[in-house]
């Protein structure tokens, strides 16, 4: 057998045949379908079971197993995420009727288009947006269409949905391992871009339909909160990818198509998002944050906090969000400590979880070794750690280095440890 090139790009690409419903709206980098289909085979998942995303994202895994006819329940607390992932769970449109309702709504915005003076958006919205990450003509034209959509369409979230999609294609965005900004588009087909987006859902549709109806749904709720939302052992399985210690912000990565739709319309509400949010970078830390106390004994994370705070130091750094880099790293730790001790109550006996994660170097080149020390913190919460599988290797954008992106395999036995979690 031919070795496998873990560096080959094709390896987190959504197969061809795996596209319907997945391809209304991803996020860059998401993980693929076949990978939760290799999980839900190698745990020998069973429609009589459960499967739980507690990192939802756009719900690959939900999604994907709704596909096969297993059910599935997610959790995400980022409002476009799970606006996204919920819109591509219902599979209710009739084709035709949202096609014809998308022409209908073309026919009476095309007209509207060529009005001045241009759309713009509401002081306080303007405020969060990315400086110039749309242009004023192709953002006049989505609002306009947006207003039509809302007054008259017949599937509202899927039109929504589809203009997101086409909004970030007319826009100045460019994306990478991090949200940036390109060339600017003066002008781009937004209608046209709206149109083809609906034409590709309906024909997902026509192939979706078809399948056995089974229980999906994502809950809009924080993942270290699960009890909140989830019954007690009400699962089987976990395939899940939380997000890494790093500097990627996903509500700068989705804030244009986040404002546009409402979802966010302040600062105000831009930081209650945020607060909600697993800490993974520094845009995203508070004061009066606590999730580190989970990690305070650990000897690893400590002793990676010092090392990045000593390097700081070293270079000379003193931004302020460089100042929080140790900290940030304390907090993400903490965070997924304590999310994997809330979600034991909701495990059924058994259970077995996949967390696709993988190491990292933002923090001034300090290497963090995500899943070995994830799979460590699990382990001392009760959890069996039974392998760690290598998923791919990426490219470090300020090192150049290879770095692993793993997929840390845990069962739990289904008794709680009696003694006292060691790293609190």
């Amino acid at each position: 057998m031919p070795e496998l090139d873990y560096s080959n790009p094709e390896l987190n690409q959504v197969k061809a045949g795996d596209r319907a419903a997945h391809d209304w709206y991803r996020f860059v980098l998401s993980y693929p379908p076949h990978l939760v289909q290799s999980y839900l085979q190698k745990f020998g998942v069973e429609p009589t079971q459960q499967v739980l995303d507690p990192f939802c994202g756009t719900g690959t895994t939900v999604v994907e197993c709704k596909k096969l006819g297993i059910p599935s329940v997610g959790v995400e607390a980022n409002p476009i995420a799970w606006f996204a992932g919920s819109t591509k769970l219902d599979w209710s449109p009739d084709p035709a009727q949202l096609i014809a309702s998308a022409h209908q709504i073309a026919e009476l915005t095309e007209p509207l288009l060529r009005q001045h003076p241009l759309r713009t958006l509401p002081a306080d919205s303007q405020q969060i947006m990315l400086k110039n990450s749309i242009s004023p003509l192709p953002l006049h034209k989505t609002l306009v269409l947006l207003e039509q959509i809302d007054r008259l369409a017949t599937y509202p979230n899927h039109h929504r949905l589809a203009l997101a999609k086409a909004a970030v294609s007319a826009s100045n965005l460019r994306f990478g391992p991090e949200v940036g900004l390109g060339k600017p588009k003066q002008d781009a087909p937004v209608l046209a871009a709206w149109l083809q987006e609906i034409s590709a859902m309906a024909e997902d549709l026509r192939q979706l339909q078809p399948l056995k109806s089974t229980s999906a749904k994502i809950h809009h709720a924080d993942s270290r909160q699960l009890l909140q939302v989830l019954e007690p052992a009400s699962i089987d399985a976990i395939i899940t990818s939380p997000p890494y210690p790093n500097e990627k912000d996903y509500t700068r990565t989705t804030r244009l198509e986040s404002v546009l739709l409402g979802l966010i319309q302040s600062k105000a509400e831009l930081r209650a998002l945020k607060q909600g949010l697993m800490r993974s970078n520094t845009r995203n830390v508070y004061k009066a944050d606590t999730d580190d106390g989970w990690v305070a004994k650990h000897p690893e994370i400590q002793r990676l906090a010092a090392e990045i705070e000593a390097r700081r130091i070293e270079l000379g750094k003193t931004s302020g969000f460089e100042r929080v880099y140790a900290r940030a790293t304390q907090l993400y730790f903490g965070g997924m400590t304590k999310h994997l001790a809330d979600l034991r109550p909701i495990l059924r006996p058994g259970a077995q979880l996949a967390y696709v994660v993988g190491d990292q170097a933002s923090y001034l080149r300090v290497l963090i070794r995500t899943g070995q020390l994830l799979a460590s913190l699990a382990e001392a919460l009760g959890y069996e750690v039974v392998e760690i599988d290598l998923f791919r290797t990426r490219l470090a954008t300020a090192s150049q280095d290879q770095l692993r992106e793993e997929v840390v395999v845990l069962r739990w036995p289904g008794k709680m440890p009696i003694w006292k979690y060691p790293y609190a």
